[in-house]
C-alpha cells in the first residue's frame, strides 16, 4: 500500500514510522524546513506526564507512553527524555472534582509514586516559589520533559533509515482522487493521512467548524541564579494550573527557564503572524511576581506563540473520513499531544489500516457531535 503522510510533526513522523514498520510504502511530505518552526511539536521542551485528573483513558495511555519514552532513551545515543518528576501545586487545599485532587487520587490508586505536599513541604523542597502562595499539591516522580524539537529531528532520521521517503520542501495544495496535488504535480497514493495540525481544514474543509488554531504564549527567561531553577529543586510544574494556566520547566544548559501558559489563548489563522501581546507579557510578570519572584525581573531571551490545533472536546481526531475511506485525518493535539509520541503512531496506523483499537471511540470522526468548545479546566473561558 502506498501511503502519503501530509505533515512532519509528531503525529506525522510517528504515523509514518509505524506504517512503514507494517510494510507500507510511505512518503512523508511537509512544506519544510523540518522540524517545522511553526509546528505544534517544535520548541525546546514539552511535558511528559500521565496526570489527567479523573480521565483514566488518557492516564493509561500516558503510562504506556512513559514506558515508551524510557525505551527510546535506552535505545538512542543521546537521551531526549528527562525524568525530573512533575509537581502540581495549588493555591488552596485540593478538592474532589478538581484537576490536582483527581489526578493525585487516580494515580495513587494505580500505584504511582505520588507525594502529597503541604505549604511547608513546598517551601522546603522548592525554594524558588514564594512561600505561602501554594499550600497544597503533590510531586509525581514518574514524568518530566522531552526535548521536543530534537525528538522530532531524531524520529525523522529513524524514519528515513527505515525506508520512509521524506520530502521536506513539498507543500500540498489539494487532495485529489488517487493522491495529492503539490504545485502541478500529483503525488499518487492508495491512502492519505493528513497530519497537518492547525492547517488541516485547508486540506479537509469540512472540518473547518471542528478544528481551530489557538496561540498560547511561551517565554524563555534568563534568571540571575540558575541553581535555584535546577531540576532537583525546580522540576516540571503546573502552578495552580487549573486557575492560572501557567506551567514550566527546569533551567536548560544555556541558562533558559521556559514558562508558558495553557489557557484560552488567542484564536488565529494558522498562517497569521505569531506575536505575543503586551497583555500576555504583563500577565506573565504578574504571575512571576506573585509565585516565582526570582524570575520577576529576569530578561526574556525569546518569546513565541505556540499554536494548538484544538478539537471541540480536546480529544484527538484520529479517524478515517466517513465518505472517503482512503483518507484519514490525524490531528487535534489540543495542546497535549506530544507526550504521547511513543504510542500515537500505532493508533494512527490502526486508523489508516482499518484496525480497531481501544480508544477508537474517543478519537472517532465526530463532526457535529459537540455543540460547544470545551477543554480542561485550565483553558475554560
Amino acid at each position: 500500500m502506498r501511503v502519503l503522510v501530509i505533515g512532519g510533526g509528531i503525529f506525522g513522523v510517528t504515523g509514518a514510522r509505524e506504517l512503514r514498520a507494517r510494510g507500507c510504502d510511505v512518503t512523508l511530505v511537509d512544506p519544510g524546513p523540518l522540524p517545522h518552526p511553526l509546528a505544534e511539536s517544535t520548541d525546546i521542551s514539552k511535558i511528559v506526564r500521565c496526570d489527567y485528573g479523573a480521565n483514566e483513558d488518557y492516564t493509561v495511555l500516558g503510562e504506556r507512553a512513559l514506558d515508551g519514552w524510557r525505551r527510546w532513551n535506552a535505545a538512542w545515543p543521546v537521551p531526549r527524555f528527562h525524568e525530573t518528576g512533575v509537581a502540581f501545586l495549588t493555591g488552596r487545599p485540593m478538592r474532589p472534582g478538581e484537576f490536582e485532587h483527581d489526578s493525585f487520587t487516580l494515580l495513587a490508586r494505580r500505584g504511582h509514586r505520588v507525594e502529597r505536599l503541604d505549604a511547608a513541604a513546598i517551601a522546603a523542597r522548592f525554594p524558588a516559589y514564594r512561600p505561602g502562595v501554594h499550600v497544597d499539591g503533590y510531586f509525581h516522580r514518574e514524568g518530566g520533559w522531552a526535548e521536543s524539537g530534537a525528538v522530532v529531528a531524531h524520529l525523522l532520521v529513524e524514519a528515513i533509515a527505515a525506508g520512509v521517503t521524506v520530502l521536506g520542501d513539498c507543500p500540498i495544495h489539494r487532495i485529489v482522487d488517487g493522491g495529492a496535488l503539490s504545485g502541478s504535480a500529483v503525488l499518487p497514493a492508495d491512502a492519505i493521512v493528513v497530519c497537518a495540525g492547525a492547517w488541516t481544514p485547508l486540506l479537509v474543509p469540512e472540518l473547518a467548524d471542528e478544528l481551530r488554531a489557538v496561540g498560547q504564549p511561551v517565554f524563555h527567561l534568563r534568571p540571575a541564579d540558575r541553581a535555584l531553577f535546577a531540576d532537583v529543586q525546580f522540576p516540571v510544574f503546573g502552578a495552580d494550573i487549573a486557575r492560572t494556566g501557567y506551567y514550566g520547566f527546569p533551567v536548560q544548559p544555556d541558562g533558559v527557564v521556559k514558562i508558558a501558559n495553557h489557557g484560552t489563548g488567542i484564536a488565529l489563522a494558522p498562517d497569521a503572524p505569531r506575536q505575543v501581546t503586551p497583555d500576555q507579557e504583563a500577565a506573565l510578570r504578574d504571575f512571576l511576581r506573585g509565585s516565582l519572584p526570582a524570575l520577576a525581573g529576569a530578561p526574556i531571551a525569546s518569546r513565541r506563540l505556540c499554536v494548538y490545533c484544538d478539537t471541540r472536546d480536546a480529544d484527538f481526531w484520529i479517524a478515517r473520513h466517513p465518505h472517503r475511506p482512503t483518507l484519514t485525518v490525524a490531528t487535534g493535539g489540543s495542546g497535549h499531544g506530544f507526550k504521547f509520541a511513543p504510542v500515537i503512531g500505532p493508533i494512527i496506523a490502526d486508523a489508516v489500516l482499518g484496525i480497531d483499537h481501544p480508544l477508537a471511540h474517543k478519537f472517532r470522526w465526530r463532526a457535529g457531535a459537540e455543540p460547544r468548545w470545551r477543554g480542561d479546566a485550565a483553558r475554560s473561558s
